[in-house]
């Protein structure tokens, strides 16, 4: 049982090391990097983080290379995601049309709108998060212009801390590279999320400190509706200014 792993891990740890040292390394680089940007099942941090392990050693691309070929993938498939979103829309996606799509919708814009600095530099470490924000953002109309440097600014941070990590990693576990690069991606996901979430607890503060009767004023143009379920227009109005 143990013998079968070990050659699996051998024939994996080849692979990968094949891989960052061949003419694939850069385009696989870029596309992996690009398609992560709306399609989280890309492992875009895997192949930077080996990349990063495998210049440690010496080999393959050295990681002044690896960081802004990584931030232009990244930049790349952030933009892709935001197309997709203008062009979609909220209203053809059918999980965006009932109240409480509405509301996720209505969240999306107004935290894009004060802080979209925090917001896409925040969401671009979780895999998961970089995607909705990057939809999101296009489907709400979030200003392209603004949008294409936060996203540059928020690819070169995750580029960087990337290949940090996956540095740091190399060193430790020089001699296991694979692991090292199993490691270096856990580390990464795992900083990258808390993060987030301690960002997105702080915002959420900042703002019920800033807004405390926006909260009212929402519920109240919820529940007071007509027959079609639509908010009350005056109520409806008063909200804008009471952020």
């Amino acid at each position: 049982m143990v013998e079968p792993v070990v050659a699996l891990w051998a024939q994996l740890e080849a692979w990968v090391l094949a891989l960052v040292d061949s003419a694939w390394a850069v385009p696989t680089l870029l596309a992996t990097t690009a398609l992560d940007g709306f399609f989280p099942p890309v492992p875009g941090e895997t192949v930077v983080v080996s990349l990063a392990v495998a210049a440690q050693s010496g080999a393959g691309l050295p990681w002044w290379v690896v960081v802004p070929l990584a931030a232009l993938g990244a930049w790349c498939g952030d933009q892709l995601a935001y197309a997709v979103g203008r062009a979609v829309g909220t209203d053809r996606v059918r999980a965006l049309r009932g109240p409480r799509g509405r509301r996720a919708v209505a969240w999306a814009r107004t935290a894009l709108a004060r802080r979209g600095a925090s917001v896409v530099l925040g969401a671009r470490f979780v895999p998961v998060g970089r995607t909705a924000v990057n939809v999101t953002a296009g489907a709400v109309g979030f200003p392209r212009r603004r949008f294409m440097t936060l996203s540059a600014v928020a690819s070169t941070a995750w580029a960087a801390w990337t290949v940090a990590v996956g540095t740091l990693a190399a060193r430790w576990l020089g001699d296991q590279p694979l692991l090292a690069v199993a490691v270096g991606v856990v580390v990464g996901t795992v900083v990258g999320v808390v993060a987030d979430r301690v960002r997105a607890v702080r915002a959420g503060r900042r703002d019920a400190a800033a807004a405390p009767g926006l909260a009212a004023v929402v519920d109240a143009g919820t529940t007071r509706s007509d027959a079609d379920g639509h908010p009350d227009p005056q109520l409806a109005a008063a909200a804008p200014a009471a952020r």
